[in-house]
């Protein structure tokens, strides 16, 4: 009896354990698994929709327009001046800016700058009192220079 009572214990605390694991395995593939290929899937189909004329930004910060698509391997022609051309490979992109995509608010307002009215020098201040730039004249040529101060 004792025996048949041991084994059954054993039994139940071996399901329990295999219900634990595919418990676990299934909150994984919600928080981890999932999203990622979520997200690997629109990387590639921005990678796919590149074409002629958009502007791109590479995983390297270099910002170009697309001037020519080599599907068959895998390289875009860019120009990132003028007459300068440099060839890149798709898998390198870190972003798509689409024809005059905007920049959107959050990127175009940057809030830490106030400019106070102009009086007799040209000053700028930042909102924090971090830097201030004043018209100084340059004593060596009396030309106006620009000096920044910085006020930790």
């Amino acid at each position: 009896m004792l025996r048949l009572r041991l084994r059954l214990q054993v039994v139940l605390l071996a399901d329990v354990v295999r219900y634990l694991y595919s418990f676990y395995f299934v909150i994984m593939y919600f928080l981890i698994i999932r999203p990622q290929r979520v997200q690997m899937k629109k990387r590639q189909e921005m990678l796919n929709a590149v074409r002629r004329g958009d502007v791109i930004v590479t995983g390297g910060g270099i910002i170009g327009k697309v001037i020519k698509v080599h599907d068959e391997i895998g390289e875009l022609e860019v120009e990132i001046g003028e007459d300068m051309h440099i060839r890149i490979l798709r898998s390198t992109l870190a972003d798509v800016r689409v024809k005059g995509e905007p920049v959107s608010e959050e990127k175009a307002t940057p809030s830490a700058k106030v400019k106070t009215p102009k009086k007799s020098g040209n000053k700028t201040t930042t909102k924090d009192s971090v830097a201030v730039a004043k018209k100084a004249k340059s004593p060596s040529r009396g030309r106006e220079t620009k000096s920044v101060i910085r006020d930790l």
